[in-house]
């Protein structure tokens, strides 16, 4: 008797120690999810909180279940609810300081993201208060969620990539086609087609009335403004599409712009065809082609000079990320099939290799909704946001099998455009 007591006495102890708090930052881990007119996600967490229409939805990753003490880090004169799945609290606000004001228990009956919302039920004055922390005790297991990290990256939430691999030799063009699927059309998105070395192709989601064809060359020299960049080491626009911006871009490196504002469709597919050429005098010329399916013709969008660069295509890559961090609690997807490569002498070849490969955000694992794969028609595939639990590891190698046709492209018309 007295080493059952003794063993249950370990096990108590240890499933004690194994216990764990989570301190769950709104201003990373937070988003308002319903009317977002009407709260707002700030460096102090929810603000400016006045909509009882609006959600305040937390989210956070356990890797086992568990049952969890809820309380929250907050201040102000209301009432509002707390909900996990059908199971809510109406906690009341009494306090003009943060203070820590306690909610409830939750059972967590299986591992992957745990959504946590608030909403509005009465309040004293304007706000429904400021709420700065959502606080899990008694967890078991390890947690995932931004924390140590930047909340801006963090809820954007994790860019993801296709790397292609190209046959040996000297590559000159790319040829990539692309498709949105409905489910994964998510503004302020960037489904990006055609990587290079120095820079990326392909189309983004920019707003309720507007949608781009996008054309980004980075300049060799190293700022993140492009005023700094000396007049040698600027980019050179060599040709201009039909109705393109041209333009300049910083923050992310800097560099030559342009886009062509097009209503591209989901569901539909996009031809991409991408040119890298050294000029011989030290310098490489880039230049974007883009299939508009609805009007059935070629458009060029750009050809720019990359000073003091020699080089042939390298580094063909895809890519999907959102670029708007109040969006991060929503998932996109894009497909990618039929690649090629076209070599300087004129020979095509079929990619059928691409390696998954990931950001920061997804590296920190403070993020773990990221994905990447080959679909049952014979494309590979992006998916990231919006907290699912299916993670791809970083590194995963993908295979097409070597079907359809090399790309039929009037050369000369091309030129011409």
């Amino acid at each position: 008797m007295k080493n059952l007591c003794l063993f249950a006495l370990l096990i108590c102890c240890s499933v004690f120690a194994q216990a764990q708090q989570l301190v769950v930052g709104l201003s990373g881990n937070g988003y308002v999810t319903r009317q977002q007119g009407g709260a707002q996600i700030t460096e102090n967490g929810v603000a400016q909180w006045t909509n009882p229409q609006s959600v305040v939805s937390v989210y956070f990753y356990l890797h086992q279940p568990t049952t969890a003490d809820l309380s929250l880090l907050a201040k102000g004169h209301a009432e509002i609810k707390v909900s996990y799945g059908k199971k809510s609290f109406n906690v009341q606000l009494h306090s003009d300081d943060f203070t820590q004001v306690p909610v409830g228990s939750i059972d967590v009956r299986q591992a992957g993201y745990v959504r946590i919302d608030l909403q509005g039920v009465s309040k004293q004055g304007e706000h429904f208060g400021e709420i700065k922390q959502l606080i899990a005790d008694r967890v078991a297991g390890k947690s995932n969620y931004v924390k140590d990290f930047s909340d801006y990256w963090g809820r954007r939430g994790p860019s993801v990539h296709l790397a292609y691999a190209l046959p040996e030799g000297d590559t000159e063009w790319f040829y990539n086609e692309v498709t949105v699927p409905k489910e994964g059309e998510t503004m302020h998105s960037y489904y990006m087609a055609a990587g290079f070395g120095e820079g990326y192709f392909g189309m983004q989601y920019n707003s309720p009335t507007e949608r781009r064809i996008l054309f980004s060359v980075w300049s060799p020299f190293d700022t993140q403004n492009p005023k700094d960049i000396p007049d040698d080491q600027k980019i050179k626009m060599l040709r201009r599409g039909k109705e393109v911006h041209i333009g300049e871009f910083g923050n992310e490196g800097a560099g030559g712009q342009s886009y062509l504002k097009y209503p591209w469709k989901a569901g539909r597919t996009y031809k991409f065809l991408m040119q890298v050429r050294p000029d011989g005098k030290g310098n490489t010329v880039y230049t974007a082609y883009f299939y508009a399916t609805e009007e059935k013709e070629w458009r060029l969008i750009a050809s720019f000079l990359r000073p003091q660069t020699d080089t042939w295509y390298r580094h063909p890559h895809s890519f999907l990320e959102n670029f708007n961090p109040e969006q991060g609690y929503l998932s996109r997807k894009v497909l990618f099939g039929n690649q090629w490569a076209r070599s300087k002498e004129g020979q095509w070849t079929r990619l059928t290799d691409a390696t998954f490969t990931h950001d920061a955000t997804a590296n920190a694992k403070v993020r773990l909704d990221y994905q990447g794969g080959k679909t049952r028609d014979n494309r590979f595939y992006l998916k990231m946001g919006g907290f699912f639990n299916e993670s791809v590891p970083m590194g995963t190698k993908f295979h097409a099998e070597p079907a359809g046709h090399a790309p039929e492209i009037d050369w000369k018309a091309l030129e011409q455009l």
